[in-house]
C-alpha cells in the first residue's frame, strides 16, 4: 500500500480489529487521521481550490473516524454534555454511542428532519435583570453539528481575517487586547467602540447560506437547522432570522456572517494615509485611527457591510472616543472587561504638537471598573449564601473564583485592581465573621477565624489530611497572582497549519492555564502521556496522579500528569480496578 493511500484511507481495519467496545477504539489513530484531512482542507482553502475543499469535506464527513470523534466530543468531552434537548436525553451508554456514529453518516441525514431547539434563559454577567436565550439541540443533532464543524472550520480558518479573535481555535480575548495595545502604543488614536445589536438573533439566514458557498447537501442540512424553530415549554416559535445560540455550530456561523468587515473598513483609504485598525471579538469590535474623518468613513463602510447580513450597530453601546484626550466627554474605552487608556507622561511631555497637545504618553490596560464591580458582587453573593456554612466551605467556594479572576487579568496592569479586590474581600469576610458572633469583640472573632501564614494573620483554618496531620487552608490573595507579559498569537496562524510545536508551547501560556498545569505541560512537551498526541486548543484537559494516592503515590507535582479528559476517564477506570485488586489482596499502602 502506498504512503498516499495509507494517509487518505480511514482506519477501518483498526476499528474492525478492536473488540467492538467504545473504550477499545484506536482513538490516537482516529484523531491523527481526522487532523490530516483537516490540514489538507486548510491548505486547499488557502490556495483557493474550492472544488478540492468540497471533496475533502465530503470525505471527512463520511469518515468513520470523524463521526466517532464527533460523538465523543458531545457525549464525553463537552462541558454541557448533561444538558438535554427537547427529547429529554442527557446521556447515552457506549453501545448507543457507536449507533449514533452510524446515524450521523451523511447518507442517513436526509431522512431525518431537524428538531426544534429547547430554549433556556441564562443571566447576563453583571446584569441582574437581563437574560440571554440559549437554544439546546437534541444530542444526535449536536453530534451532527460537531461533525459539520470538523469539516467547515479548517476551510474558513484559512480565510478568516487576522484581527478576528472570538470563538476561534487558538485565539482568545487576550490576543484581541494585545492587538489593541500594538495598534496604539506608538500613536494615540480615535476609537469607534461598537456593538452589533442582537447579532445572533438578526442574521439574515438566506444571506448566510449564500456566503457559505458550500455544496448543496450540506447547505440543505444547514437550512434545516436554521429553520427548525424554538420550543420553550409548550410554545413553538419559528426562526425566520438568526442562528440559535447554544449549538456547537452557532459560533462558527456567526464568525462566517461577520467575515469581511475588516476588509470593508480597510478599503476606505489608501495605505499611505494609514488604514484603520479593525479588531473584533465575536459581535464586539473597535476601529482605531488617528484621523477622525477616516474613522467616520470606515464606520459608514462597516454599517453598509452589516446591512447585507441584516445587522446594524446598537446606538446605545456604540460611541466614538479618544485614547489620550477628552472627546465628547469620553477618554479611553472598555473592551472585554479591560479598560484601555493613555496618560500624558514626563514633566515636559516631550514637547507639544500644533494643537498644543502633549506627545509623550503611556498606555495602560487595566481591569475595568465594571469588571471589578461584578467580581465584588459575585464574591458577596458567594459568601452571603454560606452564612451558616463551615469556614472550610466558604474558603472552598471563593478560592477558585479568586484564582480564575486573577488569572484572567494578570496579563495587564493589575496590581492596583488586585489590592482593591483583596480589600473588598477582607471586608466581606469580616462581616461574615461578625454576623456569626454578634456578642463577641472584633479581636475575639478575628482570632477564632485567622491563622498565621508567612508571618501574617489570614482567614483560614486547619483540617486533617489522610494521615491525620494538620493542614492549613486559607483564602488566597488576589495579589498572590503576579502580573505577566502575554505573547500575542502570530498574525493569521491557525492550529490547522500543522505547526504542533508552536501550538503546544502556546497552550502552556494560555491565559486561564493554572501554574501547576503549565509546568506539567512544559515537562510533558505538550503531549498527552497516555495517547501520545499533542494537546490542541479546545481539548479538555485534566490533571491526575501517575500513581494513585490510594496506592501510595505522593500528592505533589512529581506524581502528576496532564491528560485528555477521555484519556483520564480510561486511566481512572484502570486505577479503580487496581485499587480494588490491592484491597482484595489485603495490601496496605498507608
Amino acid at each position: 500500500m502506498s504512503r498516499r493511500t495509507d494517509r487518505n484511507t480511514p482506519p477501518h481495519q483498526e476499528i474492525d480489529e478492536a473488540s467492538g467496545t467504545w473504550k477499545n477504539l484506536p482513538w490516537k489513530k482516529l484523531e491523527q487521521h481526522v487532523f490530516r484531512l483537516q490540514k489538507r482542507i486548510y491548505r486547499a482553502s488557502q490556495r483557493g481550490e474550492t472544488r478540492k475543499v468540497e471533496k475533502l469535506q465530503k470525505l471527512l464527513m463520511k469518515s468513520e473516524a470523524a463521526r466517532l470523534l464527533a460523538v465523543r466530543r458531545v457525549t464525553q468531552d463537552n462541558q454541557g454534555k448533561k444538558t438535554a434537548g427537547i427529547d429529554g436525553i442527557k446521556s447515552i451508554n457506549p453501545k448507543q454511542r457507536l449507533l449514533m456514529a452510524q446515524a450521523i453518516h451523511p447518507k442517513n441525514q436526509h431522512r431525518q428532519k431537524a428538531k426544534p431547539v429547547r430554549r433556556i434563559w441564562i443571566p447576563k454577567p453583571g446584569k441582574k435583570d437581563e437574560r440571554r436565550p440559549l437554544g439546546i439541540p437534541i444530542l444526535v443533532e449536536r453530534a451532527q453539528q460537531t461533525l459539520v464543524k470538523l469539516a467547515l472550520e479548517p476551510a474558513w480558518e484559512a480565510v478568516f481575517e487576522e484581527n478576528s479573535y472570538g470563538f476561534r481555535p487558538g485565539r482568545s480575548c487576550h490576543d484581541a487586547i494585545g492587538a489593541i495595545f500594538n495598534g496604539i502604543r506608538f500613536k494615540s488614536k480615535f476609537v469607534l467602540d461598537a456593538d452589533i445589536k442582537g447579532c445572533f438573533d438578526n442574521i439574515d439566514q438566506k444571506a448566510l447560506l449564500q456566503k457559505l458557498k458550500t455544496y448543496p447537501q450540506l447547505r440543505h442540512l444547514m437550512r434545516g437547522w436554521l429553520k427548525a424553530g424554538v420550543l420553550e415549554g409548550v410554545d413553538f416559535t419559528s426562526t425566520e432570522t438568526g442562528t440559535p445560540q447554544g449549538g456547537p455550530l452557532s459560533p462558527l456561523l456567526a464568525n462566517i456572517a461577520l467575515h469581511g468587515i475588516e476588509k470593508a473598513a480597510a478599503n476606505v483609504c489608501s495605505k499611505q494615509k494609514g488604514q484603520p485598525i479593525f479588531i473584533r471579538y465575536a459581535d464586539d469590535f473597535v476601529i482605531l485611527h488617528a484621523d477622525k474623518e477616516i474613522l467616520e468613513r470606515a464606520t459608514k463602510a462597516v454599517m453598509e457591510h452589516l446591512k447585507g447580513m441584516g445587522l446594524w450597530l446598537s446606538p446605545k453601546k456604540t460611541r466614538v472616543t479618544h485614547t489620550l484626550t477628552s472627546y465628547e466627554g469620553n477618554v479611553g474605552f472598555d473592551f472585554l472587561g479591560f479598560s484601555v487608556r493613555q496618560f500624558p507622561m514626563g514633566k515636559t511631555h516631550t514637547g507639544k504638537n500644533t494643537q498644543g497637545k502633549p506627545l509623550g504618553f503611556k498606555t495602560f490596560i487595566t481591569p475595568s471598573r465594571e469588571a471589578i464591580k461584578r467580581h465584588t458582587l459575585q464574591m458577596k453573593l458567594l459568601i452571603r449564601k454560606r452564612k451558616s456554612a463551615p469556614q472550610k466551605a466558604v474558603i472552598s467556594a471563593i478560592n477558585p473564583v479568586i484564582r480564575g479572576w486573577a488569572n484572567y487579568y494578570k496579563w495587564v496592569v493589575c496590581s492596583k485592581a488586585f489590592h482593591a479586590c483583596d480589600h473588598n474581600t477582607f471586608r466581606q469576610l469580616a462581616r461574615w465573621e461578625q454576623a456569626r458572633h454578634l456578642g463577641k469583640s472584633k479581636r475575639w472573632v478575628k482570632d477564632k477565624y485567622s491563622i498565621p501564614i508567612d508571618g501574617s494573620q489570614r482567614f483560614g483554618t486547619y483540617i486533617r489530611d489522610k494521615d491525620g496531620n494538620p493542614k492549613a487552608v486559607y483564602v488566597r490573595y488576589h495579589t498572590e497572582t503576579h502580573s505577566q507579559d502575554y505573547a500575542k498569537v502570530r498574525g493569521s496562524a491557525s492550529p490547522y497549519d500543522g505547526n504542533h510545536i508552536y501550538w503546544s508551547q502556546r497552550l502552556k501560556q494560555h491565559p486561564l492555564m493554572k501554574s501547576e498545569r503549565a509546568k506539567l505541560l512544559a515537562l510533558q512537551k505538550g503531549q498527552c502521556p497516555r495517547c501520545g498526541l499533542y494537546f490542541r486548543d479546545g481539548d479538555v484537559l485534566e490533571t491526575d496522579h501517575i500513581t494513585p494516592t490510594a496506592l501510595g503515590g505522593k500528592d505533589d507535582i512529581s506524581n502528576k500528569w496532564v491528560y485528555h479528559r477521555h484519556c483520564h476517564d480510561e486511566k481512572t477506570a484502570e486505577d479503580v480496578a487496581r485499587i480494588a485488586q490491592h484491597k482484595a489482596a489485603g495490601v496496605n499502602h498507608s
